[in-house]
């Protein structure tokens, strides 16, 4: 089974020849052989360059040509491809549009009409959102490795919205967060459908050419991706499709419009094939953990049927598949890498500690790639039918006579000097490096499954060591360290106002400001290693989006806690679960700061071996939780879940083979939802507990509420007054907004408590038997001085001295005004028997 996990037959891929002639004052017939990288061997090749062979056979060409001297043969397949397509033999596919179910709705799938020169190319319509997708792939493969070489571009066009981007290009740049999450969306369903020894570089890209602000465009770019890798060459398992679930009320949804996603209580959204689930993420807010598996069994069902009208389009008009070209390690390599390595590598794998366990299977593995490849495979006991003809494959190392001239001798004598001449290798470094990993990954299983024992010694169920500290930054506004086993996140939270709040831009030209964000980063450090640091990755911006929407539900509502919340989550230990880690490290940053949590939650990632009849189990899929990174990369599903004891706030899962189950799946979420508990109440043991108070090194804000006709008073003529009591009381800033709520953030008490008194007196409405006293009637003559020419239009809405001198109704005061400098004079005259 490992020796060919695809079930295609393998087959070496090499170009054709080509014939030239060289015609001119020269001629020169030669065949050059245009063979892939990774088939040519590393020493140098024995083709001489075309300069070089002229100048051997003294002849000077001053110019030459070339044609072809024979018509080289096609295939009848090739020849089939390259013209029996489209009208008149032009290659091209005639042009398809087909409807296909997609929810309660219809979407419009379109190709041969755009982009006709890829691979596969398809245009999807949801109402009137437009999406654009295609797929080409290189024609020659790069070197084999384990990691299938696709690369996914998403891109939503500011054009689709009738739009352009700001700043001084006036172009689309740099990558947003948001369209790196969809990125992540579609590569992950598609790369456990890639059929394993296919080396040809794929490129998937996907633009956003249209958009109505309703029909979300990220499942549909989903979905589109998957029928165009369908249509395409490139040889895959199945066609994939994506879909989002909504709940509300009691009703689920699939592919809810924006609108409806506003008054949902689930964001679910799910991928995968038509009789398998391949991905799923979500945020929901405490869901129950069957309610969750409930909205897994509609999405499934609606995959279900996109896949099988995509079936029915491939059928139709899809591409031949380029399984000639797939490329898998020979099957005997698989029987002697486990005979070679096979007793040290399981001793090897039971080294507890991360660190000295992946050296000693760097070691192990050089040993095996000196064996196979540079002294070649020499012998092996016991291993029947296949060391013969390994023998025969090797070339026995024999002399060459190499003629040396020695100076000491007769003019004419030679010495023979032997040379040893290394033998052919018999497997390729790259080939047994990859058939090494997969054979650890084979016992690691096997270990797990008969033995019930993991690497570290823990049974299936067992949580790691758990510790976890606050406080241990002064001057930060609440930091904690968690600490579960191999794995360690550093969690600091920062405190601000609305200026600190992070922008949006999105294609619904609405602006967006989130007043809480979790920003995640892995340095190489963390794994021991040497490594790029810059902008963060693909996988940080979605980790630290995962641990983001875990925690959002916990948080306090603007009104109760009206500041900006930071959460940034160092991993400075890495042994699997960094993203579930940073969730219960932000947890406990978070209350450490001082932030009115409504609960606590915790994160746990589950793995699964699922096929245990191979490894002598009794077929059930045998789930693990809290996975290492070593089991994490050897085993079949990666399922984050984040929650409080009772519900889920967070969800992501990753599926490595086709066959996950509901059933399965619900035993992953209620054996999930024990170690969560378990990891609670670790929590609850942290030493120093949290603060559970703001630092004093927080700013402070306070909100006060004044009636809304009063806030051009605080702002001034052109902002010249908000300024002037910021200048003058030593604020950091005061926010103002139109429904009368005043926030002012400030470093100390002092100068808050200075401009909450200004602006109070600015904006009092006072009332008959008030007595204001000599400060606050000042204030109000030194603002409304400059103003004397305009009186009577300010005094109307906004002046309390005319408040203050009326007798009756404001209209009667309002009536009885002679001029504003007699009104002026009249505000001073009575200011003046006031006293103090």
């Amino acid at each position: 089974m490992l020796a060919n996990p695809s079930g295609v037959r393998s087959t070496a891929c090499y170009a054709q020849p080509s014939h030239f002639a060289f015609s001119g004052r020269c001629k020169l017939l030669s065949s050059f052989p245009n063979r892939p990288r990774f088939l040519s061997p590393k020493k140098t090749s024995k083709f001489c360059s075309l300069s070089l062979l002229l100048s051997r056979n003294g002849v000077r060409c001053n110019s030459f040509s070339v044609k072809a001297l024979v018509e080289p043969e096609v295939s009848e397949s090739v020849a089939a491809a390259a013209g029996g397509a489209g009208a008149g033999g032009s290659g091209l596919l005639p042009p398809v549009s087909v409807k296909i179910p997609f929810g309660d709705r219809e979407i419009l799938i379109e190709t041969g009409h755009i982009g006709r020169q890829a691979s596969g190319s398809v245009m999807a319509t949801d109402g009137e959102t437009i999406v654009y997708t295609s797929v080409c792939l290189s024609d020659v493969p790069s070197e084999p490795s384990d990691f299938f070489p696709l690369n996914v571009t998403y891109q939503e066009r500011f054009s689709a919205a009738g739009r352009t981007s700001g700043g001084f290009f006036k172009r689309e740049g740099k990558t947003k967060d948001n369209e790196v999450l969809i990125c992540r969306m579609i590569d992950r369903p598609l790369r456990p459908t890639m059929l394993k020894g296919f080396y040809h570089e794929t490129q998937l890209l996907s633009w956003v050419l249209s958009y109505d602000g309703l029909h979300c465009p990220d499942a549909l770019a989903v979905t589109a991706a998957g029928i165009a890798v369908a249509l395409s060459e490139v040889p895959h398992s199945e066609a994939i499709a994506g879909v989002r679930i909504g709940l509300l009320g009691d009703k689920f949804v699939v592919n809810p419009t924006t609108k409806e996603m506003e008054g949902s209580t689930l964001d679910l959204f799910l991928a995968g094939t038509d009789n398998a689930i391949l991905m799923i993420e979500g945020y929901c807010d405490f869901l129950p953990e069957e309610k969750l598996l409930e909205a897994v069994q509609v999405g499934q069902g609606a995959v279900r049927q996109i896949c099988s009208a995509v079936k029915a389009l491939v059928t139709k008009c899809g591409k031949p598949k380029m399984l000639d070209a797939i490329r898998l390690p020979p099957p005997e390599l698989y029987r002697l890498v486990e005979k070679i390595a096979g007793d040290e590598l399981h001793n090897v794998l039971q080294i507890k500690s991360k660190i000295p366990r992946r050296k000693a299977i760097s070691l192990l593995e050089e040993k095996v790639i000196n064996r196979l490849t540079d002294k070649g495979y020499i012998s092996i006991e016991g291993l029947s039918g296949s060391g013969e003809t390994i023998l025969d494959l090797i070339d026995e190392e024999d002399e060459d006579e190499e003629i040396v001239v020695d100076g000491e001798v007769d003019e004419g004598d030679v010495h023979i000097k032997p040379v040893s001449r290394k033998s052919t290798p018999l497997f390729t470094e790259v080939d047994v490096k990859l058939v090494f990993k997969e054979v650890s990954s084979k016992i690691l299983r096997r270990r797990i499954v008969e033995g019930g024992k993991r690497s570290d010694g823990r049974s299936p169920e067992d949580i790691r060591p758990i510790t976890s500290s606050c406080g241990l930054l002064p001057r930060a506004h609440g930091s904690a360290l968690f600490t579960r086993g191999e794995t360690q996140s550093l969690a600091v939270v920062t405190l601000g106002d609305k200026q600190m709040a992070q922008k949006l831009d999105n294609l619904a030209n609405v602006e967006e400001f989130k007043r809480f964000y979790l920003q995640y980063s892995f340095p190489p450090s963390s794994v021991g290693e040497v490594g790029r640091m810059g902008a963060p990755s693909r996988r940080e911006i979605g980790h630290g989006t995962l641990a983001e929407r875990a925690l959002e539900p916990i948080l306090p509502t603007e009104d109760a806690f009206p500041y900006t919340i930071r959460v940034e989550s160092t991993i400075t230990e890495s042994n699997g679960s960094s993203s579930m880690a940073s969730v219960c490290g932000g947890c406990l940053a978070l209350q450490d700061a001082g932030v009115p949590l409504k609960c606590s939650i915790a994160g746990i990632a589950m793995g699964l071996v699922l096929d245990t009849h191979e490894f002598g189990g009794d077929g059930t899929p045998l789930i693990l939780s809290d996975i290492t990174g070593a089991e994490d990369a050897s085993g079949d599903m990666d399922f984050k879940v984040a929650g409080n004891e009772d519900g889920i706030t967070a969800f992501q899962m990753d599926i490595k083979v086709e066959g996950i189950t509901l059933p399965v799946m619900r035993e992953a979420l209620l054996q999930a939802r024990d170690g969560r508990r378990r990891i609670l109440a670790e929590m609850m043991k942290c030493s120093p507990p949290p603060a559970k108070s703001l630092s004093k090194y927080a700013p402070l804000i306070h909100i006060m509420k004044v009636a809304p006709e009063k806030v051009n008073m605080i702002i001034g003529s052109g902002g010249k007054k908000v300024k002037s009591i910021i200048e003058e009381t030593g604020v950091e800033a005061i926010d103002t907004q139109d429904d009368g709520i005043v926030k002012i953030t400030a470093k100390d008490l002092s100068s808050l408590e200075k401009s909450k008194s200004i602006i109070s007196s600015l904006t009092m409405v006072p009332t008959v038997g008030d007595i204001y006293s000599k400060d606050v009637l000042e204030l109000h003559i030194g603002d409304m001085h400059h103003r004397c020419s305009s009186i009577l239009s300010v005094c109307q809405s906004s002046c309390v001295m005319c408040l203050v001198l009326s007798v009756g109704p404001e209209k009667q005061f309002y009536a009885d005004l002679m001029s504003p400098r007699q009104n002026l004079a009249k505000v001073k005259t009575y200011y003046g028997s006031l006293g103090s």
